[in-house]
Parts: C-alpha cells; structure tokens; sequence
C-alpha cells in the first residue's frame, strides 16, 4: 500500500531541491497511466481529480474509488488530490472517501471570505490529517490570478498563507490554465522571490503551456508541485486519434484508447525524470 499524504511529499521534494508531480484524472484510464508511469520513473506522483471531472462523472464516489484503489496498489508513493474544490460540501465528501490531499478554490470570493473559507477548509483537512493547498486571488474565475499578465504579490501571498493556515500555496508567475501550447513566459526572479518570502511550499498551475527547461528552471527556482493536465491530455487524444485514423473500422474502445493510455504513461514517466 503506498498511499501518502501530498504535504509529506511535497515538503520532501522541497527539501532536495526537487519537485512532485501532479496530474489530472478524467478517465479511469488515466489514473492507471499516472501510476504507471511514476513506476516508470521510480517517482512519487499526485492524482488530481477536479471539481470539473466530477461534474462531468455527475459523482464524485465512483471516479475516487477507482482511483485511490489504483493508488494502494503503487509500487511508488502516491498522493489522491482533490484539485480547484469550490464547494465546501465536495471537500468534506472527499476527505471522507479517504483523498489526503484538497485544493480549495476561492478565488472567485472576496480576499476576506476568501481567508475565511480557506482557514475553515484548513481546519477541516488537519482534522483528517489531509493537506490543504490554496491559492490567493481577486480576479475571479478558475483562470483569475494564472491568466497572463496576472503575478503574484509576496507580501500578500505571505500574509495569505498564514492567515489561512494552508499547507501549500498556489501562485500566479506567468503561466496559465489550458494552455495547448507550451510557450509561457513565467517569472523566475518572482518565483525565487515568493519563495524567499513564503514559509509553505509552492505549487505551478497551468504548468501545461510550460516547456521543459523552464520548468526545471522554475523548480531550481523554488516550484515544489508542478500541476499539468492539458499537456497530458494533449498526448491522449492525439494517439486515438491516429489510432482512428489508421483503422477508421475500429469499435472496440480498449482498441484506440489502449495507445492512449500507453502514450500518457510514457510521457509522465519523462516529466517526473525532468522534475528530480
């Protein structure tokens, strides 16, 4: 059984310099891509399941056991990570299905609710000895304080994080969410800044649209959780696709999505050898 919270390994890679990996589950196939691919790489890794993929699930029950059942049955550490929770209501339901780890997602309230909300869901973690990872923002929606052009203040993101009690902090340094290409410009003097500043480790969003030297140099930099979705999903869908393509006869789904699966878990195995 190799279940482990998402705060002990995060503060372990931060400790060596290095960071985890935390990627998205929509499918039960990619859960067993995940795994597999941090078998591969001989890595400790983060499945993270959205508050979008249980909408689209229109449960959250199923998807999670599935998945943390694959998680037990890791050769490596794995944490199960409920990611961009805006209900209150979700975040009790997954911390009682056993995820030890949750990101509450105020950014769509007021900095003060914000704080509030967040200090309850602290709270509420510790009492499951789970993580709580926030992110602080005024903009408003899912891409409020990771659109472009959107950065971070330290001295905020300090006050934030301690007035909220979170283990880990999510923060706005150029990249941004559902990004298809990786060309983002992050801030590294910013990262290292924040990081300086900031007592809790720091988690990359949108790291999708982030090439592979900026994201070791944004790990040099002090990035402890480095979160990629559509990058992966990217990989996905372009395997069926040529799976389709090659053999437009095929019905049989475990035919086209197999090569999917295989591709995904080849390709976190290479993200996690780059974030060592």
């Amino acid at each position: 059984m190799s279940r482990t919270n998402a705060g002990k390994l995060v503060l372990d890679a931060k400790s060596t310099g290095s960071a985890v990996g935390a990627f998205n589950v929509i499918l039960l196939e990619h859960a067993e891509a995940l795994v597999a691919g941090a078998e591969l790489a001989k890595h400790p890794v983060i499945l993270q399941i959205s508050e979008n993929c249980v909408s689209y699930h229109k449960a959250l029950k199923p998807i999670s056991v599935a998945t943390i059942a694959i998680a037990e049955s890791s050769s490596v550490p794995v944490s199960v990570h409920l990611d961009h929770a805006e209900s209150e209501d979700l975040v009790k339901e997954a911390l009682d299905l056993g995820y030890d780890s949750v990101m509450f997602d105020g950014s769509k309230l007021s900095y003060a609710d914000n704080v509030a909300a967040s200090a309850r869901m602290a709270a509420l973690c510790k009492s499951y000895g789970a993580t709580l990872e926030v992110e602080i923002g005024e903009v408003g929606g899912k891409d409020g304080v990771h659109a472009p052009g959107v950065r971070t203040n330290p001295l905020e993101a300090k006050a934030f994080a301690e007035a909220t009690g979170a283990d880990l902090l999510a923060v706005a340094v150029g990249s941004s969410h559902a990004m298809t290409t990786r060309d983002a410009t992050l801030d590294f003097d910013l990262i290292s800044e924040i990081a300086r500043t900031v007592a809790v480790p720091l988690v990359l969003h949108g790291s999708s649209g982030v090439n592979d030297p900026d994201l070791q140099k944004a790990v040099k930099a002090g990035m402890s959780k480095i979160n990629i979705a559509t990058h992966l999903n990217n990989v996905f869908t372009h395997e069926i696709r040529e799976a389709l393509g090659a053999n437009p006869k095929l019905v049989d789904p475990r035919k086209y999505i197999a090569p999917g699966r295989d591709a995904v878990t080849s390709e976190v195995a290479r993200l996690l050898a780059l974030l060592k």
